[in-house]
């Protein structure tokens, strides 16, 4: 019998990666399959940080916050799937390949990135993942990514 598909809402994910704002790319991951795959949504805002700068009167999210975003993700897939809450877990890009740019990504949009592991199993920490990126089902953004986690410490009573 197949395991229901599991989700993580912004508190889960805090608990499981150390990023916080500016820097918390993902404000919601479900269909959590296991260590297979998942599903991160964010929620894209004038707020943000990035949009001062990029660019002054056109705001587009810059590319590499996407990938982190996709990253953020895998790592909340990984992490809720080994049980990591309250670990410390720390995730450390090793390689971004295959990246490749399709659509701007700009305030309003929903940013929906699927992750699937393409290497590692719980123990490793050396992982390979593959992203998408979509807003309403047109690609902005494909990639393949290395990282290592560093699974941190089992909490203290």
């Amino acid at each position: 019998m197949n395991q229901p598909l599991l989700s993580a809402d912004i508190h889960l994910i805090q608990r499981l990666i150390p990023h916080r704002y500016p820097f918390l790319l993902v404000d919601k991951v479900r269909d959590i399959d296991g260590t297979q795959s998942a599903l991160g949504i964010k929620n894209v805002t004038m707020n943000e940080p990035h949009f001062q700068g990029h660019f002054p009167g056109k705001p587009i999210m810059p590319g590499v916050t996407i990938v982190e975003a996709m990253a953020q993700t895998a790592a909340v897939m990984v992490g809720t799937a080994m049980g990591m809450e309250d670990r410390n877990m720390l995730v450390y890009f090793m390689a971004i390949d295959k990246c490749k740019f399709r659509r701007m990504v700009v305030p309003g949009d929903v940013l929906e990135m699927r992750v699937t592991t393409l290497r590692g199993k719980p123990g490793a920490k050396v992982w390979k993942f593959g992203g998408t990126a979509t807003v309403e089902g047109d690609m902005a953004c494909e990639v393949e990514f290395t990282a290592m986690m560093d699974l941190g410490e089992a909490p203290t009573e």
